[in-house]
């Protein structure tokens, strides 16, 4: 059974860290990504990871504040999240695509086949 479990979230003040874990077990994936829903917005792509090359891709809004790495042991991807803002505030969700990078645009919800449950990363000014 495929299961992706999500865990890291938090509330912290303004310009703190967070690290966002993913753990996937049932099966490896080519392709995973984060992706953040606030209260009453769309879910919107924040990063993307190919499993086997590392090659990673940020949405702009993110570019030079998070990190997407894996850990091919632990079969983890994490998102490290520096200099966080109120706007940062969302449910972070964790999924998995069974296509290849190069095959899919990263940042499209529906090429991913499974989710996780998401954590909360609340952040105040």
């Amino acid at each position: 059974q495929v299961q992706l479990v999500e865990s890291g979230g938090g509330s912290v003040q303004a310009e703190d860290s967070l690290r966002l874990s993913c753990a996937v077990s049932g099966h490896t994936f080519s392709t995973y990504g984060w992706f953040r829903q606030a209260p009453g917005k769309e879910r919107e792509f924040v990063s993307a990871l190919s499993w086997s090359g590392g090659n990673t891709y940020y949405a702009n809004f993110v570019k030079g504040r998070f990190t997407v790495s894996r850990d091919n042991a632990k079969n983890t991807v994490y998102l490290q999240m520096s200099n966080l803002k109120p706007e940062d505030t969302a449910v972070y969700y964790c999924a998995a695509a069974y296509r290849a990078w190069y095959l899919m645009r990263p940042e499209a919800l529906h090429y991913y086949d499974s989710w996780g449950q998401g954590t909360q990363v609340t952040v105040s000014s």
